[in-house]
Parts: C-alpha cells; structure tokens; sequence
C-alpha cells in the first residue's frame, strides 16, 4: 500500500483567530496527487461527557441553554477539558460540578470526534455508577443548569425518537445501553 494514499502534508499553518475556547488556523496542505489545498480547523481542548446512572436504573442528566441553536437542550453532564488534565479527572470533576454526585465506579465507554472535517475536539464518554448525592452542585459562574432525573429506557426512547439531539448524550445512552446489556 502506498504510504502517501490519502495522506495530506501539511506545509503551513496560521493561526487567524485566538478565542476563549477555540483556535482557528488555516493550514495550507499538499495533497497525495501532488496538489495543494486549504484546510481552516478549529483547535480545542477536549471534553467529556459522563452518562450517571443509579442502582435503580434512573439517569441524571442537566438541561441547559445552548446558544449556537437558541435551544434549552437535555444533556448528560459534560465539560470541557482543563490544558494536562486527564480525561477521566474531567469527567469526575463535571459530575460532580453540574449534578453534585461522586461515583464509585467510573468506566470508559470509548470516544468520540464529533466534528471531523474542521475541528481536534475530542469527547471522552464514561459510565458513572454507584452515585453519592453527598457534596452538592457547584457550577461555573456563568453556568446554568437543571438537572433531571429519567429513568434509562426513557432516555434511550427519547434517543431513538430523536427527542435528544446532543451527539454526545445520544452516543453516551447507546454505549450505556450495550455495555450494561440492557
């Protein structure tokens, strides 16, 4: 196999816009067929989205506005990751931040890249289980949230009914469902 099939070098990049939470550069790229092109990518820190479930097979997830869409959306608990933080100290961070719970089981449910034509972000998906309610929300300053409490088989109803868009919550509650064989 040829090892420049479908490869493409990158032979400048130039960051054109320095935000709070993203970057955006334009890479100038060579193609395999020898010729150039221009890719614009957003760079971001990664998140992670955590699906809390409790022994009696209900899950807690957060509404919360969301302004790209104008939209008060129904999420599991997520965040963005902090530079050297490590995705499962995020996630355990988020879960108890945006719903106030610590869990004594956390287990990886894969990743995801949810946009990837122009954007690095990665989102770490984990399974919370064995919930302690014990420590209380904390949010961000400027964070807003609800949280609601479902039972799983009704959120994985409004997955399949397309009643909760969030690419994340939706493959966070699919992944759940096949790893707790439910």
């Amino acid at each position: 196999m040829n090892d420049n099939h479908l490869f493409e070098k990158t032979l400048s990049e130039e960051e054109i816009f320095d935000g709070i939470v993203v970057k955006l550069w334009r890479d100038r790229v060579e193609l395999e067929n020898g010729k150039t092109a221009v890719r614009e990518v957003i760079k971001h820190p990664g998140g992670v989205c955590v699906l809390p479930i409790d022994s009696d097979g209900n899950v807690y997830m957060v509404r919360q506005f969301r302004y790209p869409f104008k939209e008060v959306l129904l999420e599991a608990p997520a965040g963005k990751k902090e530079p050297g933080e490590e995705p499962i100290d995020c996630g355990i961070r988020e879960l108890s931040e945006e719903i106030g719970a610590f869990a004594e089981k956390v287990s990886y449910l894969g990743k995801l890249y949810p946009t990837v034509a122009y954007d690095t972000e990665i989102i770490w998906l984990y399974l919370a289980e064995g919930l302690n309610f014990s420590g209380g929300q904390h949010l961000d300053p400027e964070e807003f949230v609800d949280v609601v409490k479902l039972p799983f088989d009704e959120a994985y109803r409004m997955v399949m009914d397309g009643e909760i868009p969030d690419a994340k919550t939706q493959l966070a509650i699919l992944k759940a469902k096949a790893f707790l064989g439910r």
